[in-house]
């Protein structure tokens, strides 16, 4: 009987259990990957439509991918730390990718998943590449987020937000990426707000025509 192309289950973090949720790849798979999920304290969680459409780019390259509920989110045990502890979270996430399937990851983060996240992988040599989707490079509620880890980051790097995200403004966007090293790519979808409604489709297509040119055309 085959398994289930849907595992569920409970990570252990520092912070207690973690809610999470595997969608298992192929059995030669490339890379494995792990998307994070926005702002619990706003209804984030890893049932998110972007974070959803996310997974399901990137499995659909046959690529085991992990969704997580943050500390106090969902069925996850502790309490919401405003990013400092969330931190370690994503840190748990990539270490169990690592121990389970020995495979390069890919990072892919949607707005506070991105703000946690990328100071996390970018630095984690298990980690090839990295996506920020609705990336908050504009203040969010007071709270503003730091992405100059991404500066120093070589690896493959995509950014995807709406040209209407009220969190990522394209100007503020197009000088981030300036910044970045190559490789890099930052794709403005038109007409998108920061949650994409309405083009979550265009989205998931832009994820899959990236990773299929910067990561999988890069090994043939």
């Amino acid at each position: 009987m085959a398994s289930p192309s849907i595992h569920s289950f409970f990570l252990t973090g520092p912070a207690g259990r973690l809610e999470a949720l595997l969608n298992r790849g192929a059995e030669k798979a490339t890379h494995a990957a792990v998307v994070c999920h926005p702002h619990p304290l706003f209804g984030g969680t890893l049932h998110n439509k972007v974070v959803f459409h996310a997974m399901k780019a990137l499995n659909g390259f046959g690529f085991p991918v992990l969704r997580f509920n943050f500390r106090g989110a969902g069925l996850s045990q502790g309490v919401h730390e405003n990013g400092h502890g969330e931190v370690e979270d994503v840190r748990t996430a990539l270490d169990w990718l690592d121990q389970e399937f020995h495979l390069p990851l890919i990072f892919c983060g949607f707005s506070f998943g991105a703000a946690v996240g990328l100071g996390v992988a970018c630095p984690d040599r298990r980690v090839q590449a990295v996506i920020g989707l609705g990336t908050p490079v504009a203040p969010v509620s007071g709270r503003s987020y730091d992405f100059g880890c991404l500066q120093t980051c070589g690896k493959p790097k995509l950014l995807v937000s709406g040209d209407r995200d009220q969190f990522g403004p394209p100007a503020q966007l197009e000088t981030l990426a300036q910044s970045m090293p190559e490789p890099r790519k930052l794709v403005l979808i038109e007409g998108a707000d920061h949650f994409f409604e309405g083009h979550l489709e265009e989205m998931r297509e832009t994820i899959t025509r990236w990773i299929q040119e910067a990561i999988l055309s890069a090994r043939s």
